[in-house]
């Protein structure tokens, strides 16, 4: 199932190492099929506030974005973001094609069933 490597990066310092991380972080993912679906840009707020970037990067499933932040390539480079910006990073899983709303509900006895 796709997996999602997701930032939300906040007090991006757009110097020489952001510079550095951005032309080297398109090699890094291409061992493990990643690629961005979102980089950062103005985002059209409907509801509530938003502020920083949001980036997220698609992967084939979990194991290959784990491998991608754990490989040896994107660990040189890491340092060159993380000292230059500030914001939470997490992976997340995707849904398939056919997924409802309702199917995160979980499957809850019906009033007419004896319990236990």
């Amino acid at each position: 199932m796709t997996a999602y490597a997701i930032g939300h990066l906040h007090n991006v310092n757009v110097g020489p190492d952001i510079v550095e991380y951005l032309r080297r972080i398109d090699e890094t993912l291409a061992p493990f099929d990643g690629r961005f679906i979102i980089h950062g840009g103005p985002a059209t707020v409907v509801e509530g506030s938003w502020s920083g970037d949001l980036i997220v990067i698609e992967f084939p499933d979990r194991d290959s974005a784990r491998a991608w932040y754990d490989s040896p390539a994107y660990r040189r480079i890491l340092p060159l973001r993380m000292e230059n910006s500030r914001g939470d990073v997490f992976f997340m899983g995707g849904v398939s094609a056919d997924h409802r709303a309702a199917d995160i509900i979980p499957e809850l006895p019906r009033p007419d069933q004896p319990k236990g």
